[in-house]
């Protein structure tokens, strides 16, 4: 299982200073390696993760497992929206909600990255996690998101 570390009530000027933010932080909780920082910046340039939603914008930044020491994921709700770049078009869009994501499985980060993506597009649950009390805002992380099962297929 994941460590989870939640902050809310902090400000970003830009995307950098987010990245940079979750770099010194996740150094700081021991989950990654010196060069995590440095690493999640460059990925970000090259591949953005911005994701526009029906009615919110994500960022889900992460970068290669070497990076990682241990799992963990870190949920930022900023006071005010951040822009990160659209992981799919060259537009700007205003993020709400940034979920870190360090794996050292490629596989397994691949399969959080599904379910997180699956779950995000239920308005009603991103709309909980926006506007959740700072202090129900990691449980309701664990349970809509990473103690929910996904459906397993009979083998």
């Amino acid at each position: 299982m994941s460590k989870l570390f939640v902050r809310t009530g902090i400000d970003f000027a830009t995307c950098q200073q987010a990245l940079a933010h979750i770099g010194e932080e996740m150094l700081a909780k021991g989950v990654v390696h010196a060069t995590y920082p440095a690493a999640l910046l460059e990925r970000e340039a090259v591949f953005p993760t911005g994701i526009a939603l029906e009615r919110h914008a994500v960022a889900i930044p992460h970068c290669e497992a070497v990076h990682a020491k241990e799992p963990a994921l870190y949920l930022i709700r900023p006071n005010k929206p951040v822009h990160f770049q659209q992981a799919d078009d060259d537009a700007e869009i205003a993020v709400s909600l940034i979920i870190a994501l360090i794996v050292e499985n490629p596989a397994a980060q691949l399969t959080l990255l599904r379910r997180l993506f699956s779950e995000l597009q239920n308005p009603t649950l991103l709309e909980a996690l926006l506007t959740a009390p700072d202090h129900q805002l990691k449980a309701l992380f664990e349970e809509a998101i990473l103690m929910a099962e996904p459906c397993k297929r009979a083998s």
